[in-house]
């Protein structure tokens, strides 16, 4: 089923730009079938969250909160397929965290050989992305499938986070940086980022591809990102340098 027009009745013109999400790839992801696929390209067993931990996980994040709607921070991805329904969208901006490429891949976008970096939010610099509110008789449904995404293995951290909008504050939940995590590696210089992103290619795709739709997506939605912008100049270069 579509979004509704509703949903969008702040940002009509984001609309054509966000996915239906009953046809998105994360909505029925499977993490056990992930896994094995991990496997065959030769990932060891253990990558995971088990199913108990993720779901442990995420009843935990929500404790106190399933009596009333629910607001999600995008700041990837789910800006434009979130694959979970929502009623209500609003362009939302934090001062205390950045979007980073900070989170080590050998799997996803990358090898053991080759590896690669995804993006996490982390603290500093500010970002803008998108706020989504699902209604609360839709929380436990939709919050099962955004984490069987988000939370498929180690390095994001549930946290609710304050807000700005044009129609009001509003807190909401996201994943961020986890630093207790060993594959969370804050501190590579941009340089380096942008010469492990041009070239890895893993499970998902090539890592390029990756950074070049975040960056295509801020572009289309209208919202700046300076540190996305020379990330993406740079793996650019890379890959053009023989």
């Amino acid at each position: 089923m579509p979004l509704p027009d509703d949903a969008f009745a702040h940002h009509p013109e984001l609309k054509r730009l966000i996915s239906d999400p009953d046809t998105s790839f994360f909505r029925t992801i499977d993490p056990v079938e992930i896994e094995r696929q991990m496997a065959e390209r030769g990932m060891e067993p253990g990558w995971r969250h088990p199913d108990e931990v993720r779901e442990g996980l995420r009843h935990a994040a929500l404790e106190g909160r399933r009596d009333q709607d629910l607001w999600v921070f995008a700041y990837g991805s789910l800006m434009w397929d979130p694959a979970i329904h929502f009623a209500e969208l609003r362009r939302a901006h934090t001062d205390d965290y950045c979007r980073s490429f900070c989170l080590w891949d050998n799997g996803g976008r990358g090898t053991e050989d080759r590896p690669s970096l995804m993006v996490a939010l982390d603290t500093g610099g500010g970002c803008t992305g998108l706020a989504l509110r699902i209604e609360k008789d839709n929380i436990e449904q939709e919050t099962e499938i955004l984490c069987r995404r988000e939370l498929i293995a180690p390095g994001y951290v549930c946290a609710f986070v304050a807000l700005d909008t044009a129609h009001g504050p509003v807190e909401a939940l996201t994943f961020l940086a986890d630093h207790s995590s060993d594959v969370i590696v804050p501190g590579i210089p941009i340089e380096e980022q942008a010469r492990m992103i041009a070239h890895a290619e893993g499970l998902l795709g090539r890592s390029f591809d990756y950074l070049d739709n975040i960056k295509r997506h801020l572009d289309e939605m209208g919202i700046a990102d300076t540190y996305i912008d020379r990330l993406h100049a740079l793996a650019t270069a890379e890959r053009a340098d023989p």
